[in-house]
């Protein structure tokens, strides 16, 4: 098994092939706290250490799964957990809260369905619209000197938002879309994490499996997928061909094809670890072998030239 790696500042030391917890709550509901905790028990056994939830995943129930496997099988202290908060549950619904208050709320709430004192890294998983963004990242920063955190992230804000956050320099770690379809990031926040040593974690790394290798123009489509962009067309032709033009890098270097792309990811100086998800421990096994993939000069360059950034 690959050396753990130092995430970012954070002095966080994790397993570059992380896993991304949210379909461990979209299992049958009955069923769902046995199944959960056999993906991650199947993972831990083999080296993975980081793992990552948020409370929007099954509204908690992410979180639960872990907290009551790691508890029942004594594993907290093997296992660096990342969760998210910014949901509040209203009678009008679901809206997005970062008042120092709700953020408070929110980690007393995930540390208690985690069964845990503490918690490794804490992202607000969306920004609203209202809190300044420094006082939202004031609250963790606070939060973390009480020991209930151990270091801070943000997901998906802009790059605006990002600095207003960042006005103290609290923010270790960035969350956000990333992947050969889009590669935005790259350019737009990159540079801005190299001066800061702000670590990024990609999420969607295979676009519903698209960059998995698992489709070809025979392949049925769900009804959820066929409403997306990238299923569609010529574009579902076009991303399929591109695909196919990287697929000989699996074969020279003996594994899956989503293995060669997450181990790309990991070629990328600011990207320490990625967070695949998975539904089965099947799934979850055959990507952590993508940390023990070293790709060549020339394996980066085919991939980018099969996938410009401009694409």
């Amino acid at each position: 098994m690959t050396e753990l790696v130092k995430l970012g500042r954070t002095g966080l030391s994790v397993y570059p092939i992380g896993l991304g917890a949210n379909k461990i709550a979209e299992a049958d509901p009955e069923t769902n706290t046995e199944y959960g905790g056999d993906v991650l028990l199947g993972a831990i056994e083999k080296g993975l250490n980081f793992v990552d939830t948020a409370f929007l995943y099954g509204q908690g129930t992410s979180e639960t799964i872990i907290g009551k496997t790691l508890k029942e099988h004594s594993l907290r202290d093997k296992v660096v957990i990342a969760t998210k908060g910014a949901h509040q549950l209203t009678d009008k619904g679901i809206v997005l809260n970062n008042s120092p208050g709700f953020l408070q709320e929110q980690v007393e709430n995930s540390l208690r369905r985690l069964q845990t004192d503490y918690i490794d890294l804490y992202y607000i998983h969306f920004p609203d619209e209202k809190t300044p963004k420094a006082e939202a990242v004031g609250a963790l920063q606070r939060l973390k000197e009480q020991g209930k955190i151990r270091a801070i992230g943000v997901s998906n804000f802009s790059l605006e938002q990002l600095k207003e956050g960042n006005a103290d320099g609290y923010i270790d770690v960035v969350q956000d879309e990333f992947n050969l379809l889009n590669q935005s990031a790259e350019n737009k926040f990159f540079p801005y994490f190299r001066e800061q040593g702000i670590s990024f974690i990609p999420y969607f790394p295979f676009a519903s499996g698209l960059l998995a290798g698992h489709y070809n123009e025979n392949s049925t489509l769900t009804e959820k997928q066929s409403a997306r962009p990238q299923f569609q067309g010529d574009t579902y032709k076009d991303i399929l061909k591109r695909v196919d033009q990287i697929r000989p890098l699996a074969e020279k270097h003996q594994t899956g094809l989503q293995n060669i792309v997450l181990a790309y990811y990991l070629s990328k100086d600011v990207i320490d670890a990625v967070i695949p998800g998975a539904r089965n421990r099947k799934q979850v096994l055959e990507n952590l072998e993508a940390g023990k993939i070293r790709l060549e000069e020339e394996d980066i360059q085919l991939i980018n030239k099969a996938f410009p950034s401009s694409f």
